[in-house]
């Protein structure tokens, strides 16, 4: 069976073994890995593509992505994007000042701009070496996060409570063009999108509800009209959020370190998949055995649910690389692989 296969298996119904999958958030660690820099990672899909393969073969993971950074999308938008060798990309200017620049924004053609038309590439690249053998999950921004990078974290938090019309404009706008990226990243072969949408963390369970649940809504069901799973991620405490989270058929939820799994297992249900949560600096700064320890833990308490293993959030670039053979290693030890 195949590790595509595999998934499809524990998609359609309960486990019917022990098996628990394996899928850090792999970006700035995969680049070195493979002894490339950052910079070469996020701008070129052909390093992105490679390193992800490299760090597949090497720590058995199940799946292989196309995150790199927050800015594809912004980038197709028109703002300035600087790469950084050993840094994530910086975003040089915020091109929304006022509800006038969104009604003069054109939603961009994602086949034109350079940094989403590499990640279509990328998901393309992955189907050429993999031939369908492994799950391949794309990327896109969530709106409110896109919103955040096209007009400022802080202008945007503000808006939320000042400006209702500049904030509905805005995320209708990122929304749109989500859609055509997730659509063109399926079309090229993969069978999950993840959503990154980090700020939800910051706002409360009525902003969430009024602003961005019925967005992110749409969104998921638009992926699923295309036979696709959706993976959400949102960094940080989301325990708020999961009563709103539990209602919009999410298929793999990231859960951060601060989240308890327990609870959210009593408030999500079974059907989710469940991934994470051990603490990224732990990840990096615990022993190979102290980790493994830890890992066997989360990965017993998680038997007969649905659940990836991964970290809170990405993998750091100085996380040894003996770390995450031990956490690979302790879903074996527990007779899960």
């Amino acid at each position: 069976m195949t590790k595509r296969e595999k998934f499809e298996s524990l998609c359609k119904g309960p486990r019917v073994d022990n098996s628990v999958p394996f899928h850090p958030i792999l970006m700035h660690f995969a680049a070195r890995f493979n002894h490339k820099t950052y910079a070469q990672f996020a701008s070129d899909y052909n390093v992105l593509v490679d390193s992800n393969i490299r760090a597949l073969e090497y720590f058995d993971l199940d799946m292989v992505g196309l995150i790199s950074d927050p800015y594809r999308e912004t980038s197709a938008f028109g703002a300035k994007i600087e790469y950084v060798d050993e840094g994530v990309p910086k975003c040089l200017d915020h091109i929304i000042k006022n509800l006038d620049d969104i009604k003069t924004l054109k939603n961009p053609d994602i086949y034109k701009s350079k940094r989403t038309l590499d990640r279509i590439k990328g998901a393309g690249l992955y189907q050429k070496i993999l031939k369908g053998t492994v799950p391949v999950c794309g990327w896109i921004e969530g709106p409110l996060a896109e919103a955040c990078d096209l007009a400022g974290v802080s202008e945007m938090l503000i808006n939320l409570m000042t400006d209702p019309d500049f904030s509905n404009h805005l995320m209708d706008k990122c929304m749109e063009t989500a859609k055509e990226f997730a659509k063109a990243q399926i079309d090229e072969g993969c069978d999950i999108i993840g959503m990154g949408d980090a700020i939800c963390s910051q706002i409360g369970l009525d902003a969430y509800d009024t602003y961005v649940k019925d967005r992110h809504k749409e969104i998921i069901e638009f992926i699923h009209s295309l036979n696709a799973k959706v993976k959400v991620h949102i960094c940080g405490d989301i325990t708020h959020l999961l009563p709103s989270l539990k209602d919009l058929n999410i298929d793999i939820l990231d859960l951060d370190w601060k989240t308890d799994m327990e609870n959210a297992y009593a408030i999500l249900g079974e059907k989710v998949f469940r991934c994470g949560n051990i603490n990224p600096v732990i990840i990096q700064d615990k022993n190979e055995n102290e980790l493994l320890q830890i890992t066997k833990d989360l990965v017993q308490k998680e038997q007969n649910r649905r659940f990836i293993l991964s970290g809170g959030c990405e993998i750091t670039v100085n996380t040894p690389v003996r770390n995450l053979q031990a956490m690979r290693e302790a879903t074996k030890e527990s007779g899960n692989s």
